[in-house]
């Protein structure tokens, strides 16, 4: 796919925050991790195991070894998969990917779980398509608008979300753009406004928020176009460019400003639950177990980041592609995942992780047109319901109970 065709999920952020340590002028980085070794945990799970035939235990209804594919390098964003990865985890530094006993709610649950990132781990294909390539991946992370786009060739059904808004956002520097307090605002003078893809340039320009002259699909995932012309408006993420930006680039060292592209109609469920299509069937009696389970993790994780978190960045270190992603942007984006009500119960139903059908439809009517648009699709015409099924969701499971 052509990288000014990609929708804004894809990709994510280059080698972003190692930045802040190289001079302003070499800001790209490149991945050097070569190792052969595997590194690991203890070889033995600490924990019990789960009650046998109970909501916990697996190990007649899974795979073996479940495996969820993530779109981008580990990040705090993800944090409901990496957390079930059980103490007697191995990490594979050649394939990138970290495999353990599935723990969860502090049971083993009789199978064993690998996490593998995205970007260039797999040379920036969409998760869809690594998902066809490879059947052995039962849950891949996959946003609405990639859904959609994959549908024809790749379908994928969403079985939960798990962030429930976009983190996405347009951001700006508030000295150049005084006052302003949405992209409208800072748009207002015709500066350029920065992306690698043009799905939600096109939605703000088919709003009248931005002209199409002011679309410039440039981005490289550094912050040297930002800073050496603050002019400019540049895409992010409110769980990291904020923090990053402010404490991890000396070159810039201060707030920008921002606002959430969901708050101007980027509606999408980001980086949802989803499977095969023609594997929910085969799946059932495994994900009406695995789906709570994930549904709870979310909500666990928020409530206790830290080991996740030092998991996330250890494995970032041990990767080595260049990407780098401190503490610091762990710890902010839970705070930001929470502070910005990214993660909430769905509002229709009050069931965190489940879809909303009116929502659903809702995106397809906004970016089916768009992604026509944009040649990524040839019809708009979609079925929403074909989309996601709430069929494996806990309706008891809230972030309020």
């Amino acid at each position: 796919m052509p990288l000014s065709l990609m929708p804004l999920s894809r990709p994510r952020r280059l080698a972003f925050a190692a930045l802040s340590v190289l001079p302003l002028l070499a800001l790209t980085a490149c991945g050097t991790g070569t190792a052969d070794a595997q590194a690991g945990g203890t070889g033995q799970v600490d924990a019990p195991a789960a009650e046998a035939g109970g909501p916990l235990d697996l190990a007649d209804v899974c795979p073996a070894t479940v495996v969820m594919q993530q779109d981008w390098q580990p990040e705090a964003e993800h944090g409901a998969m990496y957390s079930l990865v059980g103490s007697d985890l191995t990490v594979d530094t050649d394939a990138k990917s970290v495999t353990g006993s599935l723990v969860a709610q502090g049971v083993d649950t009789g199978v064993d779980i690998e996490v593998r990132p995205g970007g260039p781990n797999v040379n920036f294909q969409p998760v869809p398509s690594l998902m066809y390539l490879d059947d052995s991946i039962l849950l891949g992370a996959v946003t609405t608008d990639v859904q959609i786009t994959a549908l024809a060739d790749n379908p994928v059904v969403t079985v939960a979300s798990m962030l429930t808004t976009s983190p996405q956002i347009v951001m700006w520097d508030p000295e150049s753009h005084d006052g302003a307090e949405t992209i409208e605002d800072a748009a207002a003078d015709g500066d350029p406004v920065v992306s690698s893809g043009d799905v939600f340039p096109r939605l703000l320009a088919a709003q009248g928020i931005i002209d199409d002259a002011q679309i410039d699909l440039s981005y490289e995932g550094t912050p040297q176009r930002f800073v050496s012309d603050p002019a400019v408006l540049q895409q992010g993420f409110a769980t990291a460019e904020p923090y990053i930006y402010e404490n991890e680039i000396p070159q810039w060292g201060k707030p920008v400003g921002y606002q959430l592209l969901a708050d101007v109609g980027y509606s999408v469920y980001p980086e949802a639950l989803a499977v095969r299509a023609d594997k929910v069937e085969e799946n059932a009696d495994c994900l009406a177990k695995l789906v709570p389970i994930m549904q709870q993790a979310q909500i666990d994780y928020l409530d206790d980041p830290q080991a996740t978190n030092e998991l996330i960045v250890d494995l970032v270190d041990q990767y080595q592609t260049g990407w780098t992603y401190s503490l610091g942007v762990a710890d902010f984006s839970v705070q930001a995942q929470k502070d910005l009500d990214l993660v909430v119960d769905d509002p229709a139903s009050g069931v965190f992780g489940r879809i909303d059908p009116d929502r659903m439809t809702e995106i397809v009517d906004t970016f089916a047109p768009i992604l026509v648009d944009a040649g990524q699709i040839e019809s708009p015409d979609i079925e929403p319901e074909s989309l996601y099924t709430n069929e494996f969701t806990d309706d008891t499971i809230s972030m309020g109970s």
